[in-house]
């Protein structure tokens, strides 16, 4: 069940922050670092650490390509008493362009478009070798902004966006993040905004998918619920019908966001290791 008002939502707010508190204490680390992007996720993620471990042992990293708008990140780093020197901006643009000039990455067609795709990639890939180094630097742990919608629909980016040292909202469908955010009474902004990854102009994560986060929650939370009270004789996919009436969506709509999960497995499996016995 989808947890979207106040009375649900806040006891899983209570332990995410008892999480990153325990995961900081096993790892006997005092620091944070958390990449802030402007979007509900990351602000939603920043707010968590901070209520976790204090304003002072939380560095926020802005990690602008190109003329990307960092204001509201900014702004949601201000909003949790971050000060300046705790607040990173530290642009990706050349390392980006670098690595795209040793890939040959504007190759297609006579037209030579940049394959945004590609693009993309390199994107989440270069802003986790920053985040990384400057966690390393900073002797902290980077906290991560993956929710369960993104992990199930696999919208990431291998070894880019989905890199972190623990997790605080993977548990967390897209709609509960917002429902969080509601309750941790987050400026209007992060509310409103259309969620991106940000990977080009005008890009959204909605866009992209072929349906919104709302729908694709209700067919996931549907799908899960499913799975887990299937006994083992009976596990298989699921008639759309079955699913689609307990989402209350259409059986296209369904049929669309878990055809999307099946696609994308691999990428929650990879990498594939060779487990046999060498003896």
């Amino acid at each position: 069940m989808l947890k979207t008002t106040a009375e649900t939502i806040l006891p899983e707010i209570d332990r995410a922050v008892e999480f990153i508190r325990e995961q900081f204490a096993a790892a006997r680390k005092l620091r944070a670092v958390v990449a802030v992007s402007g979007g509900i996720d990351s602000a939603v993620v920043l707010t968590l650490a901070v209520k976790a471990l204090g304003a002072e042992a939380v560095t926020a990293l802005l990690l602008p390509y190109g003329e990307q708008d960092m204001a509201d990140a900014q702004l949601i780093a201000e909003f949790n008493g971050l000060t300046p020197d705790q607040i990173l901006t530290l642009p990706i643009t050349t390392i980006v362009q670098a690595a795209a000039a040793t890939t040959t990455l504007a190759t297609i067609g006579e037209l030579g478009q940049i394959n945004q795709l590609r693009l993309g990639n390199l994107m989440a890939r270069s802003r986790m070798m920053v985040i990384f180094d400057q966690a390393k630097k900073l002797g902290a742990l980077v906290c991560g902004t993956e929710n369960k919608s993104e992990h199930f629909l696999g919208y990431f980016t291998r070894f880019g966006d989905e890199a972190s040292d623990l997790e605080p909202i993977t548990n967390w469908w897209k709609t509960e993040v917002r429902s969080a955010a509601q309750a941790l009474k987050l400026p209007h902004q992060f509310l409103e905004k259309a969620p991106s990854a940000g990977l080009w102009q005008g890009q959204t994560d909605e866009a992209e998918l072929g349906f919104s986060y709302e729908q694709a929650d209700q067919v996931l939370a549907a799908w899960v619920e499913w799975s887990q009270t299937t006994t083992a004789a009976q596990i298989g996919m699921p008639e759309l019908s079955e699913i689609a009436t307990a989402a209350q969506v259409s059986s296209i709509l369904t049929e669309q966001v878990l055809a999307r999960v099946t696609q994308t497995q691999f990428k929650r499996q990879t990498p594939y290791r060779n487990e046999t016995d060498n003896d």
